[in-house]
């Protein structure tokens, strides 16, 4: 069973660009620290202060080998360290969903 870390973030709409940053910061440093990047998502149209992040991993073990290999890693340390004095990020909720497996990683196919 693999299960994915969905993190609903509300953040300040006016420092949207700061969020796109630590957003990309995390696409080098989840991967390297073992977790599967699904991707991180801005708002785009209704409300401007909701965004989310998406994780992957291969069971909640894995999960907890990542947080340890994370909370060693330095520029994971930077980015949590840019947020706490940046404060675009307002508040952040953690949800952890099971995966549907035929679901994961489908291309669009085109149906005869």
């Amino acid at each position: 069973m693999t299960v994915t870390c969905f993190i609903r973030y509300q953040i300040d709409p006016f420092q949207r660009d700061a969020f796109s940053r630590y957003a990309e910061a995390w696409g080098r440093i989840i991967p390297r620290c073992g977790g599967e990047l699904i991707g991180y998502f801005l708002p785009h149209e209704g409300s401007n202060d909701i965004a989310w992040g998406l994780i992957g991993f291969d069971s909640l073990a894995a999960y907890e080998r990542y947080r340890v290999t994370l909370k060693a890693d330095a520029e994971g340390q930077q980015n949590f360290r840019m947020a706490q004095r940046q404060r675009f990020i307002l508040r952040e909720e953690r949800s952890w969903l099971e995966d549907v497996p035929a679901t994961r990683h489908r291309s669009r196919e085109v149906q005869p």
